[in-house]
């Protein structure tokens, strides 16, 4: 069963955030990984929400996703990610 990690992005510094991107591009590719969808949020039309940025990106199931998140390749970039950007990351099954 797919699944999907959605990312929810304020970022703080531009030039770290695209260095922290282009790392999860490469980090994902052994994992078989897809970036669904990027973008920037249009507007809100109902309820709260603070971010302005959000990622989709699909795995082949929550395994593979765990196993990407815990990589040595990921966890070398949660440092540039925490800099770069305020950042909620929640996983989803299909």
């Amino acid at each position: 069963m797919p699944a999907y990690l959605i990312g929810q992005i304020t970022i703080k510094n531009q030039k770290k955030w695209n260095t922290y991107v282009e790392g999860v591009g490469r980090s994902i590719i052994p994992f078989n990984a897809e970036i669904i969808f990027r973008g920037r949020r249009a507007k809100v039309l109902a309820g709260d929400h603070s971010h302005e940025h959000t990622v989709v990106i699909k795995f082949a199931d929550q395994a593979t996703l765990q196993d990407w998140f815990d990589s040595p390749a990921y966890q070398e970039l949660i440092p540039i990610r925490d800099e770069a950007a305020d950042v909620v990351i929640v996983s989803y099954n299909a």
